[in-house]
C-alpha cells in the first residue's frame, strides 16, 4: 500500500509544482530558463570538445599500435 501512496504522492506533487508555475510564477519561471540556457550551451559544447579531442587522440593510438603490431609480425616468423 506504501507504494501506491508514494505513486499519488509523486503525482500530486507534479501537478501541483506544475500548476504553480504556470499560474503564480510564470515570469519567474522564464527568467530561470533564460539564464540557465546559455551556461548550458556553453558547458555541453565543452564536454562534446573535450570528447571528440579524446575520440581522434584514441584512434590515433589505436592506428600507431595496429602498425607496429604489423612491423613487428615478419619479425617474430624470422
Amino acid at each position: 500500500m506504501g507504494k501506491f501512496l508514494a505513486i499519488l504522492g509523486g503525482l500530486a506533487a507534479i501537478v501541483g509544482g506544475v500548476l504553480l508555475v504556470i499560474f503564480v510564477w510564470w515570469t519567474p519561471f522564464k527568467i530561470l530558463v533564460k539564464g540557465c540556457i546559455p551556461p548550458v550551451l556553453v558547458f555541453g559544447g565543452l564536454i562534446a570538445l573535450i570528447a571528440g579531442i579524446s575520440s581522434i587522440k584514441d584512434a590515433a593510438r589505436t592506428k600507431k599500435l595496429e602498425e607496429e603490431a604489423k612491423d613487428e609480425k615478419p619479425e617474430a616468423k624470422a
